[in-house]
């Protein structure tokens, strides 16, 4: 079983990616990649492509799956407390736990809730 890698889209800070990569945990985010700017389908596909779940709060990627398009998993921050968004290491410790509790091979076409605040 392999351990999840994530895939931060665009609309998310790399610092949390960087606040991952920290804890041992793989991650990347577009800023990395230098991809901004890219589709939200070039992004999911290249998440898939890499194996990666893609981390994001955006309802466009929602919409993309629901028309039957496979992933290697979408974890999905949605915002509890401020309504400014979540905080920086909010996302840091939903992805941790996430990343604690399931493999890369159980989030293939699966969407998981993050309760991030």
């Amino acid at each position: 079983m392999t351990e999840i890698r994530f895939y931060l889209d665009e609309n998310l800070s790399p610092v949390i990616g960087e606040q991952l990569v920290k804890h041992g945990i793989d991650a990347i985010s577009a800023r990395d990649l230098d991809t901004l700017g890219d589709s939200d389908f070039n992004h999911l596909q290249r998440a898939t492509e890499m194996g990666r779940v893609l981390c994001t709060h955006d309802q466009d990627f929602l919409a993309m799956i629901a028309e039957g398009m496979s992933h290697a998993g979408i974890a999905f921050g949605e915002h509890f407390g401020s309504t400014f968004g979540s905080t920086f290491g909010g996302w840091v410790k939903a992805l941790r736990q996430h990343h604690a509790i399931i493999t890369s091979e159980e989030m293939i076409d699966q969407v998981k809730f993050l309760k991030v605040k």
